[in-house]
């Protein structure tokens, strides 16, 4: 059974939004299955559209194109990691438990399941992994952080660095340290399943356990000197 979570993100990065209609929750929920399947590079609305036995038309009626897609979907993983955190850390005073829920819900935000039909979490999760960074790897980012296209991750990791500020006052870098271990959350996760070599950490039947280990190493080891 569905519930009735609306996620709220930059009107810019759609021309309709999906979450309001079955049809736009349908490109939601194929996209995410074939961006996974193929990877983004391969990844067109005319295989959305197939795949969803509709026409590129209406994919387009949502998004201007496969990249405005593709930054939907990561903002909207964004927002949901701040809301867990949201969720988890309310009425939690000790900053340092508050960052230690920070860090599982970075590692783990895919195995929460709200039971949104239209989202698979988990397979979201692997597209951020796999995918995520290349929504601002672009010549546009400029142009695009000013529409405001990030504000959801740039809010995420001010409520992180809120908290690491609230451990350690003096901390000299805390909005690089909270984006920094969102990111190490992914590129360790992704470097354990396919180059091993560049990591230190095992990643079995999605067992995270190590990356949040390791990411609560570096982070406390930094904070609490």
């Amino acid at each position: 059974m569905a519930i009735g979570i609306k996620i709220s993100l930059n009107e810019g990065l759609y021309q309709r939004d999906p979450q309001e209609t079955p049809l736009g929750q349908k490109i939601i929920k194929h996209s995410i299955l074939l961006i996974d399947e193929l990877g983004f590079e391969a990844f067109n609305f005319k295989k959305l559209a197939k795949r969803m036995k509709s026409t590129e038309a209406s994919v387009y009626r949502y998004f201007e194109n496969k990249h405005m897609l593709l930054l939907y979907l990561v903002s909207w993983y964004w927002e949901w990691v701040s809301y867990l955190i949201d969720i988890h850390t309310m009425n939690i005073d000790d900053p340092k438990r508050c960052l230690k829920i920070i860090i599982e819900n970075f590692v783990y935000a895919s195995k929460e399941n709200p039971s949104i039909e239209y989202v698979n979490e988990n397979i979201l999760h692997k597209i951020i992994i796999a995918e995520g960074n290349k929504v601002y790897h672009t010549k546009s980012v400029d142009k695009e952080n000013q529409e405001g296209f990030f504000t959801n991750y740039k809010k995420l990791v001010q409520k992180v660095s809120d908290v690491i500020v609230k451990i350690c006052s003096d901390f000299p870098y805390p909005h690089a340290l909270a984006s920094n271990l969102f990111e190490m959350a992914n590129n360790q996760i992704y470097f354990a399943q396919h180059m091993p070599r560049l990591t230190d950490v095992v990643v079995e039947d999605d067992n995270f356990d190590e990356v949040e280990k390791m990411l609560e190493y570096f982070a406390f080891s930094l904070l609490c000197k």
